[in-house]
């Protein structure tokens, strides 16, 4: 695991960007794993305005999102597919058809979690999967548990996911109380993985997932045991690692 310390949140953005921009320019086809939330936006604006120039080329590539409010389609503002769309898709070269986010509308979780992991497959894996952290160490939606949830499943929302998320809608009452999301395995199966973590409030949750214990009560820290992982946090997200 390489851990890299960014100055400021630009600082962040910029080096995962370039992160990202480096595996599509050496490898075209490549197939990205996307993920949402305010922390990634600055990653998106940097990829977007390098396409603009002309530096990185996004037509041959791919895209696969973590997750998706189970019951929101491709249309609602807070949907995953709408907040993609907005941020990045809409601002590159990339084929709209290969773009992928799981189907919030689909009733069956058995139908559209198989579905999913059927497509990754069909893609030939994910070449690196970007991720941040939630406050509870969650991954995707992989809340804290007494397992690690290997593929691709529905998941029902904690209170602290809620809580965190409702400032997207007008009110708690209006936040999905289920999602779907990529599981840890699926997670765990991309060639590579980016972190990336911003703010003082992540501090304590970085520290536990990066130096303590490995265990699903901390979904992130199951990340130590894969191959190729670079986290790349601000000084306040990283400010209780030792040094």
């Amino acid at each position: 695991m390489r851990i890299i310390e960014a100055k400021d949140y630009q600082d962040m953005s910029k080096k995962a960007a370039n992160i990202l921009a480096a595996q599509v320019i050496l490898k075209p086809e490549s197939v990205l794993g996307l993920a949402t939330g305010s922390t990634p936006i600055g990653t998106y604006e940097y990829l977007a305005d390098w396409c603009k120039r002309g530096d990185v080329d996004f037509s041959k590539a791919a895209t696969v999102n973590l997750d998706e409010y189970r019951g929101l389609d491709h249309d609602h503002e807070q949907g995953y597919y709408y907040f993609m769309n907005k941020h990045l898709y809409s601002k590159i070269n990339i084929d709209p058809s290969r773009t992928h986010v799981p189907n919030g509308m689909e009733p069956d979780p058995a139908k559209e979690s198989a579905r999913y992991e059927a497509l990754i497959r069909s893609l030939g894996g994910v070449d690196i999967q970007l991720l941040g952290i939630g406050h509870d160490g969650h991954i995707g939606f992989n809340e804290p548990n007494t397992h690690f949830d290997v593929d691709t499943h529905c998941v029902d929302l904690t209170e602290m996911t809620i809580e965190a998320n409702k400032r997207f809608f007008a009110s708690a009452d209006e936040v999905p109380r289920q999602a779907y999301t990529m599981g840890i395995g699926t997670i765990m199966r991309a060639r590579k993985i980016l972190m990336i973590i911003c703010g003082e409030d992540k501090a304590d949750i970085t520290a536990a997932a990066l130096c303590g214990p490995v265990t699903p009560e901390v979904p992130a820290s199951i990340l130590r045991f894969h191959q190729d992982v670079t986290v790349i946090g601000d000084a306040a997200a990283l400010s209780k690692l030792p040094r």
